[in-house]
């Protein structure tokens, strides 16, 4: 695998430092709220464990899985699971591993919101706004970091469904995806 990366954009030390900042923050801005965080599957799963485990105050965690399919007009979101906790009137996280062009975070920002929780706020890892779909209005509450339009992978990240478990964030090279 590593010879498929260009170059290290961020290092696992690098990551792990922000994690625990980004941990930090959130104990200070939820004291005695007992969030709630959700990641949406699968790519969040090394970032959101990383998180939880650098957490040290209550919490509560749960997950959801979204699919986006063609249809004859336009792309379709749809959730395959949904979280099981009941939201409402809690203080809730969405933790993602990138914000990129931003429409399946919006979809489940969207679908989040709906069900009432007292607030809601999104937490990434990797924050890459040249790709953004103009649409999306989202802010990201909390940002790792943020990087270039690259092709990003590692700590989560695939191509193909590989590459998620590197302990870094590498660039991918161009001829192992065209």
């Amino acid at each position: 695998m590593k010879e498929n990366i260009k170059e290290v954009l961020l290092s696992k030390e690098q990551i792990q430092e922000k994690v625990k900042e980004l941990a930090q923050q959130l104990m200070q801005d939820y004291k005695d709220k007992d969030p709630v965080f959700i990641g949406v599957l699968k790519g969040v799963v090394v970032f959101f464990g990383d998180m939880v485990k650098n957490y040290s105050a209550p919490c509560q965690i749960d997950f959801m899985w979204i699919s986006s399919y063609e249809g004859t007009q336009s792309k379709h979101m749809e959730v395959k699971h949904d979280i099981s906790a009941d939201i409402r009137g809690r203080h809730v996280v969405i933790l993602e591993d990138i914000f990129d062009t931003g429409n399946s975070l919006d979809f489940v920002f969207k679908h989040l919101q709906a069900k009432e929780p007292a607030s809601l706020k999104i937490c990434t890892l990797l924050d890459k706004p040249e790709r953004r779909n103009p649409d999306v209005t989202l802010q990201a509450d909390y940002v790792g970091f943020t990087i270039p339009n690259v092709f990003a992978v590692g700590y989560g990240l695939d191509y193909n469904e590989h590459y998620r478990n590197l302990p870094y964030v590498g660039v991918l090279k161009p001829e192992a995806y065209m």
